[in-house]
């Protein structure tokens, strides 16, 4: 019942509704605009259909039921490897380096380097093939290159003027002998004197070593200790072989001017290698010297001193003279040999008669030259032998003394060898070298000055 009267009301509510609606539209009727009518009446244009030009048309292939088609990779570019192999790696290589020291051999330093004993043997066959091995001493250097299993690859031994001898380990053993290229190079320096001739050339960069050879050429006519007491001048011209920043070996003096105040002293010495220098005073030839060894360091003077070998105090009856084995030895002045022969503690010596009461002694040879004989006559700077270290002597060196009837006298300050020394046969030759050495020397200074001072700049 109650479905029946809602379905009823439904109807006459929607009865009620279009009666509304057409009544609205009925009095809302107006006329239209005729541009308006007009407007709406407006259709566009059809479009025309694309023009496809046959380049652009693609047809589709005629597919037909029996036909599969085959499908095809599609094939690329042949590939061209590079021929870029890989460089060959070297293995890594370990450097190993030390100073002979005093008392070691060969073998000892390369055993320190933990090599096996066969190679210590191939080195040491390889480095004697180019160099006497006898004569290794301390200073001398051993450079060892290899890989990091040990395997040695290379090996240096650097000994004297910067020589270097280097065994090379490949398929066979290879020995060669590298010599330094050096230049010569000429230095000055000026020093003034305050405590000693020593000090004064350390303070002024200059080879404090010096001291030694003005002192050995001066000191028979100038007592250092009594006669300089500060304010004294000294400058000098020397030589250095040089391997680019490197020096080579040791430095040679070529002039010394040492002005007193009362006394200017000059020496000049030769670049001949006779070792044969002139000593001046006040510009007048005053005597020719021959050094017993060029360029050796004074390692002991005269008097009394503790002995390196027994250890007590006694006597040193003359000057030491440290060098290397083999160096030579000169005349310091003109006499006759007197004796040739072995002395006990002074092992191999050569001595030589200077008149009827001087007599010089060169102890500890390791040769005598086979033309030198008993009674001949030699001159300053003559070879008489070379530096060794036989009979009583810790290293290699000359032990050179100076006798005056018979009982050893200081050789650094004895006159009788000035008064038995040569004189120039030619001393204005002497004295032309001697304005040489002076000229190159105020070239030099000068030089040295304006380097200085552009440097502070």
């Amino acid at each position: 019942m109650r479905i029946r009267n809602l379905a009823a009301g439904l109807v006459a509510a929607g009865a009620v509704s279009m009666t509304v609606v057409g009544v609205t539209g009925v009095f809302s009727k107006e006329p239209v605009p005729p541009a308006l009518a007009a407007a709406s009446l407006w259709t566009p244009d059809p479009l025309a259909p694309p023009q496809l030009s046959a380049s652009n048309l693609v047809r589709p292939a005629e597919m037909r039921a029996d036909v599969v088609p085959e499908f095809r990779p599609a094939e690329l570019p042949p590939v061209t490897l590079a021929d870029n192999s890989l460089p060959s790696i070297a293995p890594p290589l370990i450097t190993w380096s030390r100073t002979i020291a005093s008392g070691e051999t060969l073998d000892a330093v390369l055993a320190d380097a933990g090599l096996a004993a066969p190679d210590r043997a191939e080195i040491a066959l390889g480095l004697g093939a180019e160099y006497d091995l006898r004569r290794l001493r301390p200073g001398h250097s051993i450079t060892l290159v290899s890989t990091t299993d040990g395997n040695p690859r290379r090996v240096e031994l650097a000994v004297d003027d910067g020589v270097r001898i280097e065994v090379i380990f490949g398929e066979q053993l290879a020995t060669r002998v590298v010599e330094p290229n050096s230049e010569l190079v000429t230095f000055a320096g000026e020093a003034v004197i305050e405590s000693s001739i020593f000090a004064a050339l350390a303070e002024a960069d200059i080879p404090a070593r010096f001291a030694v050879d003005l002192a050995q050429m001066l000191g028979g006519t100038v007592d250092f200790r009594r006669e300089l007491v500060g304010g004294e001048t000294v400058r000098l011209l020397w030589r250095e072989a040089r391997d680019g920043t490197q020096r080579i070996g040791q430095p040679e003096l070529a002039f010394a001017a040492l002005d007193t105040g009362d006394f200017v002293y000059e020496i000049v010495w030769p670049n001949d290698g006779s070792g044969r220098a002139t000593i001046y005073i006040d510009g007048e030839v005053l005597r020719v010297f021959a050094q017993p060894v060029e360029g050796a360091r004074l390692s002991s003077v005269f008097g009394r001193r503790t002995h390196p070998v027994y250890g007590n105090v006694r006597m040193h009856t003359g000057v030491d003279f440290a060098a290397a084995r083999g160096t030579p030895i000169q005349a310091t002045a003109p006499g006759r040999v007197s004796f040739i022969g072995r002395r006990g503690g002074y092992g191999r010596v050569v001595e030589i008669a200077h008149g009827s009461d001087t007599v010089t002694r060169y102890a500890h040879l390791s040769a005598v030259p086979d033309d030198l004989a008993q009674g001949q006559r030699v001159m300053a700077g003559d070879l008489i032998g070379r530096v060794g270290a036989t009979g009583t002597a810790t290293g290699p060196n000359l032990h050179y003394e100076v006798l005056v009837d018979g009982r050893p006298t200081d050789p650094l300050s004895d006159e009788r060898l000035a008064e038995a020394a040569e004189r120039e046969a030619d001393d204005t030759a002497a004295l032309s070298r001697l304005d040489e050495a002076r000229t190159l020397l105020a070239e030099r200074l000068a030089s040295e000055i304006a380097q200085t001072t552009t440097e502070r700049l």
